[in-house]
């Protein structure tokens, strides 16, 4: 079976995108298994491997335009992916000739739609990133409140104050001077709240959040699944709320969240019935356009895969330059 895939990156948070309905049938669970194993590996797999799988898949009885799944790199299943929604939401929008629409997520139907250009030849997506909750239920963690807001842990570290915040899928925020965002004490931190410990027992996204100036953040991100990342578009979402909650930001208005892969602007906002939700503005770049047998793929015979690069990965660094650089 031949199948058509894209390298893309969010805010260089890279992915391989395919299209299952386009298939003559979907992928089975031990072939997207085989796919993430021999694609995403960072020395073994193809183009330098990635982040993820972004699979779109059909939906019935929506008003979504498609669904959208997330196979991290090391083959658990996220909820969502800021990042790749945007690429996913880029992908549909000229499928199928539509600027604004629905895409179908694990938790939600998100709302999508082409923004203007962040930066010259950078194509840019806007897209919701919801639903918002802090109960430890929907984390999922073991601590001796409901919610974390702002406080210290003392299994963590005697001084550092977290927030954990799902949107939908987990995050630990914490607010930190430079020194701290590029210390050692990060990864010592995330690397324990995703191994086997008492608080968070499915792990959880950390983020050393450094505030940069008024709505302007630089937002570190240790992914679980992954490990850290050029950026993560939920987590600089999650930051942009934590940041409005605790440092009196304003509701409605455009914070610039810097990261190591470049930038994005978010928009935090508060619903009376249905509490935060937020929008996620940045690139949607596809740097590569592949075609190829399924078991060439499955088997890592990339000898044998058509792989078209583009120019628009050029383009994104180009932007790049004119980002002022904050690490």
């Amino acid at each position: 079976m031949e199948i058509t895939m894209q390298k893309v990156h969010g805010s260089e948070n890279d992915f391989f995108l395919i299209d299952e309905t386009e298939l003559a049938q979907s992928f089975t669970s031990a072939e997207i298994e085989a796919l993430r194993a021999q694609l995403c590996n960072r020395e073994s797999g193809l183009l330098g491997g990635a982040d993820g799988l972004l699979l779109v898949e059909e939906v019935k009885k929506s008003s979504s335009l498609a669904k959208m799944r997330v196979i991290n790199s090391d083959g658990s299943e996220a909820s969502m992916c800021g990042n790749g929604l945007r690429t996913v939401a880029r992908y549909l929008s000229e499928k199928h000739q539509k600027d604004s629409f629905k895409v179908e997520t694990m938790f939600a139907a998100l709302k999508v739609r082409k923004a203007p250009q962040l930066g010259e030849r950078v194509v840019t997506y806007q897209v919701e990133i919801s639903p918002v909750r802090f109960e430890a239920q929907a984390i999922p963690m073991q601590t001796r409140n409901n919610t974390i807001i702002d406080e210290v842990i003392p299994e963590l570290s005697d001084s550092l104050k977290f927030s954990a915040v799902a949107v939908p899928n987990p995050h630990l925020i914490t607010f930190v001077d430079h020194a701290t965002l590029m210390s050692a004490e990060f990864e010592r931190i995330a690397t324990y709240v995703n191994g086997e410990n008492p608080l968070f027992p499915d792990g959880i996204n950390v983020s050393f959040v450094e505030v940069l100036g008024e709505n302007q953040l630089f937002v570190r991100t240790f992914e679980r699944g992954v490990g850290f990342t050029s950026a993560c578009g939920t987590a600089m979402c999650a930051s942009s709320l934590m940041y409005v909650l605790l440092y009196n930001g304003t509701f409605g208005e455009t914070i610039t969240v810097k990261n190591q892969g470049g930038l994005v602007k978010t928009v935090v906002h508060e619903n009376d019935a249905d509490g935060y939700w937020m929008e996620l503005i940045g690139n949607a770049t596809v740097t590569h356009e592949l075609t190829g047998e399924l078991t060439d793929f499955i088997e890592g015979s990339f000898e044998r895969v058509t792989i078209k690069e583009t120019t628009e990965h050029q383009d994104y660094l180009n932007f790049l330059k004119t980002v002022n650089d904050t690490i």
